[in-house]
């Protein structure tokens, strides 16, 4: 009769193998898909073949920055919870210098600007000339309109 086996910890003392954990996960910020919607969004869509990628690059969402092994499965991202979910939160105008330097004190406080996101079109979209597009939705006339639905729905 021994003593109470103590637990392991696997990798405890490895930093390195942690730090490769960690980053092997990680995907673009808000910021920087924003900026690549807003300049070059056509070009991503529309890349060449590049033997080392998923899907030979030719499956990629723009929104999320992944690529994917063919068609189907990016329909799919599109209809799952993760992708609908980064659209939600490029919809709020990202964090940039200059809100930094407002919140320091040097301006006063601007709200961020509310957008309006849709997915990607597909492949055959592009070629017929669809682009993503990004409006910015004023918050008045969002208000304004969902009271004239429900003024509208309650005429019915």
């Amino acid at each position: 009769m021994g003593m109470v086996q103590k637990r392991k910890k696997m990798h405890s003392g490895d930093t390195h193998l942690q730090r490769r954990w960690r980053v092997r996960n990680r995907t673009r910020d808000l910021d920087q898909i924003d900026q690549d919607l807003q300049t070059q969004s056509a070009e991503l869509i529309n890349q060449p073949v590049d033997l080392e990628k998923p899907g030979f690059a030719q499956f990629y969402c723009v929104h999320c920055a992944k690529y994917f092994i063919d068609d189907n499965a990016m329909q799919t991202h599109f209809r799952s919870k993760v992708h609908k979910r980064r659209l939600k939160a490029l919809e709020v105008e990202p964090y940039s210098i200059e809100e930094s330097e407002r919140a320091a004190g040097h301006g006063s406080y601007q709200k961020p600007k509310k957008r309006h996101m849709e997915t990607q079109p597909s492949k055959e979209e592009v070629k017929l000339g669809k682009r993503i597009k990004v409006e910015t939705v004023n918050e008045e006339e969002g208000a304004s309109t969902s009271k004239k639905a429900k003024v509208q729905k309650m005429e019915t």
